[in-house]
């Protein structure tokens, strides 16, 4: 076994949740994206960040065990019952020993190596008495204009340290005055998961604010974990539909 590549935060395991029975956009990690499948370009994404130890697929079927096996794509496969990737990567964690988990969407192909150093850069804040506490981080960027009022780009409000206050598909926070003042964050899906946390996460049944808004960090919040957000610069697009299909196309193709 390698050396943890932080010892400050232990081994970081990534772990790439593949569901094959998506429902928006059917079979989508094995899309091809010029040529490559989604869960590829996801899978080699991941694999240039120097800050994750290791890298795991967590597959849902069969088929996409295949696929990984056939390109040597390290994966185990996970019950297709879980309703979740946070679940799937609870599943990979009973079996596979880490300190902290990374939850990657398989339909995040523009994920940079910066994306993964902000979100563990809190577990390790120089000079935080807070660091030690935080049990998930997560992600926010900059919500752009066209994006505030869409109720599929998250939106996240959070205290001056960081901390998260709320999660949301309305848009928060509300511009009573009109002013024009208020910023407005949009939440990126992806997650670091301290060992306990991610126990904890798996125990507790889903919650109500969770069920309303079908967001299942609101689970975390509802129950009192510490969960922190992080900011960078780089929107990501994840895949849900055909037009993200093609959008995400078109910037993988400059790429080549």
């Amino acid at each position: 076994m390698t050396a943890p590549a932080n010892l400050a935060l232990g081994r970081v395991l990534g772990v790439i949740p593949a569901r094959l029975a998506s429902t928006r956009l059917p079979r989508k990690v094995l899309r091809l994206l010029n040529g490559e499948p989604l869960l590829g370009w996801v899978y080699r994404a991941a694999r240039a960040c120097p800050a994750l130890d290791d890298i795991l697929i967590a597959a849902d079927s069969d088929e996409v065990l295949a696929l990984c096996t056939e390109r040597g794509w390290p994966c185990i496969l996970t019950s297709p019952n879980l309703p979740s990737g946070t679940d799937r990567l609870y599943a990979v964690s009973r079996s596979v020993p880490a300190d902290i988990y990374v939850n990657i969407q398989g339909d995040e192909p523009l994920l940079h190596p910066e994306h993964i150093a902000a979100i563990l850069a809190p577990f390790t804040q120089p000079g935080s008495a807070a660091a030690a506490t935080i049990d998930v981080t997560t992600l926010k960027v900059r919500c752009t204009p066209e994006n505030i009022a869409n109720p599929n780009a998250v939106k996240v409000v959070t205290a001056a340290d960081g901390r998260a206050l709320y999660f949301s598909r309305a848009t928060i926070p509300y511009d009573r005055d009109a002013e024009g003042n208020a910023r407005y964050w949009k939440h990126l899906g992806l997650y670091a998961y301290r060992r306990a946390a991610l126990e904890r996460f798996a125990a507790l049944k889903p919650s109500e604010l969770e069920q309303t808004e079908r967001l299942e960090q609101l689970r975390l919040l509802e129950n009192g974990l510490s969960l922190y957000v992080a900011e960078t610069p780089y929107d990501t697009i994840g895949v849900d539909t055909e037009e993200d299909l093609q959008r995400v196309e078109a910037i993988l193709r400059d790429r080549i």
